[in-house]
């Protein structure tokens, strides 16, 4: 339960973002429609509630505390989501649902959205809230319905539902494949080796399941997503390492070529898991069976 002590009111936050925009107590007030006094009274209070100052003067300026920054970078979130809360609701009243899915996003952009429509048409009530947070406990604490994930089917107080598994191919744009091919998979690190942040293991694992090892596994430019490795492999940077599902596109249309033909599968999978709790709630019983029903379908035109 939320202690009520330590929660600031809305009128207070408003307060404190406007001064931080205008670095003026007087040009907020005239914003909010209130006096200088009462603004400096509410930031006056949110100081005592969260015994930091906020702001200092500084010749006769404003301007915000170490404290202050970081309050405000939380703040701002607070108070974009309670505004869109709000139209959404202004908007569709209870006439819809909202299911929330949070996804990895490579595989939210290029395996989940393109499947959308199909959702869509079958369920027009139940809009879909797609956002990329992995926290573990986001299902658990409610912040999210449903989530994908990769990796072992086992999360505590989550039914886990498999999707399916990945095969790992090296793939780089046409023009980085020397004419003479290579005679064994280590001489691909001359094309250099696109690193993922998420899977620092991958390329030794690779060279591994061939009976090879080559010092460079590791080395080479790191990228967040898999999306940033499928970019810079298209543009020439090296080669990348990547799900073949994921770049399934791309080499259909030859944007991209398997730089060496082997595929190395992978022994974690695809996952959908919801709170156990939830398992009989319409929406979330709903998304479960069609997206179980997407898995060997064909992108709907």
């Amino acid at each position: 339960m939320l202690n009520k002590r330590y929660l600031p009111s809305i009128t207070a936050l408003q307060c404190f973002e406007a001064v931080t925009r205008h670095l003026s107590f007087t040009r907020a007030a005239e914003e909010l429609n209130l006096t200088q006094s009462a603004v400096s009274k509410q930031v006056a209070q949110l100081e005592e509630l969260l015994q930091h100052l906020l702001f200092r003067r500084v010749r006769r300026r404003l301007q915000l505390t170490p404290a202050g920054d970081l309050y405000l970078v939380e703040v701002r979130k607070i108070l974009t989501q309670v505004e869109m809360s709000t139209h959404y609701l202004r908007s569709y009243g209870g006439e819809t649902e909202v299911l929330r899915v949070s996804t990895p996003s490579t595989f939210g952009a290029r395996w989940l959205v393109p499947r959308l429509k199909g959702w869509r048409l079958r369920h027009p009530h139940i809009h879909l809230d797609l956002c990329n947070e992995q926290e573990a406990d986001d299902l658990l604490q409610g912040r999210s319905d449903l989530a994908f994930y990769f990796g072992q089917g086992s999360r505590p107080g989550t039914e886990c539902v498999k999707l399916f598994g990945e095969e790992l191919v090296a793939v780089c744009a046409p023009g980085c494949l020397p004419e003479k091919p290579f005679s064994d998979p280590t001489q691909l690190s001359e094309l250099v080796l696109l690193q993922n942040a998420s899977r620092p293991q991958a390329w030794h694992d690779w060279f591994d399941s061939q009976g090879y090892h080559t010092e460079h596994s590791y080395h080479g430019p790191r990228f967040e997503t898999f999306y940033m490795c499928i970019r810079a492999a298209q543009v020439g940077c090296g080669v990348a390492l990547l799900p073949r599902f994921l770049v399934e596109e791309e080499l259909m249309e030859g944007k991209l070529v398997l730089a060496w033909p082997h595929a190395m599968p992978n022994h974690d999978a695809y996952y959908l898991a919801y709170p156990e709790h939830s398992a009989e709630v319409p929406k979330v019983r709903d998304f479960v069976s069609w997206m179980l029903e997407q898995i060997d379908s064909p992108v709907q035109p």
